[in-house]
């Protein structure tokens, strides 16, 4: 079980009375993550190299993220990629790809996901000539299942880029099965794993992906990019770099110099998260943490559609078997936007809109409005639902002046 009290404890912003109901969209930052950014700016560091102190800090700061983060992904350190975000990451890993495509070839996209997963596979496919297909998931059920995703296979399928947990609605497809279906094509498959690794347990073999990409501002961490992939897959890629700069693995993929006091920050937040489980070593200990943060999440995500439920004008539209604790509401006859406002003036954080899963929210027929997202986190408790749900049982009973 996670004791949701000691980790609280961690946690500067939630001394603001606040409750965050945000972190799909960032999480909140533990103490040690914010001490360990401030250390590596106090430190003497420079450029990396293997002569000066400083340059040594540097090596060092870069190699304990690599590890960190291999050791949260169940990957190789050396096919650890940091960027700015994973929408640059994901931009760069398209062009290296499409420089293989062909005319006639096909890429997948799913209408679940986040753009970022979406339009840097489209754009790069309208370069080559490639034609893009688009896989639909059920609107009803939230679903996408293997059969939406064979129905656009064919030989010409040369990737397919599929959500590891939908921002907008939590669904969670079935990776493996889908990885599966997608090398039996002989094609990559791509996974945006930026809202599924904050909520569960990864392993990148697992998994089935080829390449994998997370953020880890939405585990706990600072804002940077991390990719995962084989090493062996990496030094197939060619991506546009700068002459001078190495053509190394993982490095040729890093443009320029390295956030050393962010990558030092991500992997005080990967060491957070181990500190919550027990393990013989770290990749065991945070096996074990991210299955109590799932099982504490998915008690509270309980707690909060039975409360929703007793709300009558409160439409929920995340219902996927397997989803994440992230709920998606409207309301028949209120603008959830509206709502975001009221409960922000009540020290209540759930914001309101498609948060770039735009094909998502038309499928559900909510337009480019989309509807109040509701994110739980390893720090949100009881209190926080509770407070919540008189919030919108106070905003559904609230007259409102006639349009």
């Amino acid at each position: 079980m996670l004791d949701v009290a000691a980790v609280r404890s961690h946690f500067p912003a939630l001394r603001s009375g606040v409750s965050f109901f945000d972190g799909p969209g960032g999480s909140q930052v533990p103490d040690v993550v914010a001490a360990a950014v401030a250390e590596t700016l106090r430190s003497p560091i420079a450029n990396r190299g293997p002569v000066t102190g400083a340059e040594r800090t540097a090596e060092a700061v870069v190699a304990r993220a690599r590890a960190a983060m291999a050791d949260l992904l169940g990957a190789d350190p050396r096919g650890i990629v940091f960027g700015r975000s994973m929408t640059q990451l994901t931009y760069d890993v398209s062009r290296a790809l499409a420089k293989e495509w062909r005319p006639g070839d096909e890429v997948i996209v799913t209408r679940l996901d986040h753009d970022a997963n979406v339009s840097p596979w489209v754009q790069a496919a309208e370069r080559t000539g490639a034609v893009v297909c688009r896989v639909d998931f059920d609107a009803t059920s939230g679903e996408l299942t293997p059969e939406h995703v064979a129905a656009q296979l064919s030989e010409r399928t040369r990737l397919v880029a599929v959500t590891g947990a939908s921002n907008l609605i939590g669904t969670r497809p079935p990776l493996p099965e889908l990885a599966a279906l997608v090398h039996d094509r002989g094609a990559r498959f791509f996974v945006d794993g930026v809202h599924l690794t904050a909520h569960a347990p990864i392993d990148l073999a697992a998994t089935g992906a080829d390449l994998f990409v997370c953020s880890p501002y939405k585990f706990l961490g600072p804002h940077c990019g991390v990719l995962a992939a084989s090493p062996d897959l990496l030094e197939t890629l060619h991506p546009d770099k700068l002459a001078p700069s190495t053509d190394e693995v993982p490095e040729r993929f890093e443009l320029g110099t390295l956030p050393y006091e962010l990558l030092a920050g991500t992997a005080a937040a990967v060491d957070f998260i181990a500190g919550l489980g027990a393990g013989a070593d770290r990749r065991g200990q945070i096996a074990a943490a991210m299955a109590a943060v799932e099982a504490h999440e998915d008690v509270l995500r309980e707690e909060l559609e039975a409360g929703l439920s007793g709300l009558p004008s409160v439409l929920r539209h995340s219902r996927a078997r397997r989803r994440t604790p992230t709920v998606l509401i409207t309301f028949t006859d209120r603008d959830p936007a509206a709502a975001y406002r009221f409960l922000a003036e009540r020290g209540i954080n759930a914001p309101a809109g498609s948060f770039y899963a735009r094909e998502a929210s038309r499928r559900l027929g909510l337009g480019d409005v989309g509807g109040l997202r509701i994110g739980l986190a390893p720090y949100t408790d009881a209190g926080d639902i509770a407070r919540l749900l008189d919030g919108l049982a106070a905003f559904t009973r609230r007259e409102w002046p006639a349009p």
